[in-house]
């Protein structure tokens, strides 16, 4: 579990990046404050980058932070279970709950929401998608868990008057 913990990102399929590059549109991009997001975002060179934003940082797993789910399960395998298996209001130790992590990032788009952005490339983590995912489809956390988020995929979530659309989910250009 990689949460907070700031390595780098692999960056090395550079055709791979220009394709992603070519399919966003042209618009200011913010990412969150870890290396890997940030270092993602300048690889897409934008004209407009807005600052770092630590409340797009992925889970904090606390004390399960850079440990396996088998290393974790074999010391405390209830809290884990009932962590990914009734996300919500569990959290790991010294760590943030699913609902915690909801809350920060909502609160997050929504800043950016009231500035009124026609298009923003936000580059963050696999549970800030989710989160995201789950706002838009109305679904529980556990159903949001089931989609898969690849580095370096496109998730497009539009938000207009009429509400939230979900254009693509995890899109590999």
């Amino acid at each position: 579990m990689i949460g907070w913990s700031d390595i780098p990102a692999d960056l090395s399929d550079t055709a791979k990046i220009n394709r992603l590059r070519s399919a966003l549109p042209d618009a200011p991009v913010v990412s969150s404050d870890l290396i890997r997001a940030t270092a993602t975002a300048d690889c897409l060179q934008p004209a407009t980058r807005l600052p770092h934003d630590q409340n797009l940082r992925e889970i904090n797993f606390g004390k399960w932070e850079q440990r396996s789910f088998a290393d974790v399960e074999a010391e405390d395998p209830e809290h884990i279970r009932a962590y990914w298996e009734s996300p919500g209001d569990i959290a790991p130790p010294s760590g943030e709950s699913w609902n915690a992590v909801r809350q920060r990032v909502d609160a997050a788009i929504d800043g950016y929401i009231a500035q009124s952005y026609s298009d923003l490339i936000i580059v963050a983590h696999f549970g800030v998608i989710l989160t995201q995912v789950q706002r838009v489809l109305g679904i529980g956390a556990y159903e949001a868990f089931s989609y898969k988020i690849d580095n370096l995929s496109v998730t497009n979530l539009c938000f207009a008057q009429s509400g939230w659309t979900a254009v693509k989910i995890n899109h590999t250009p």
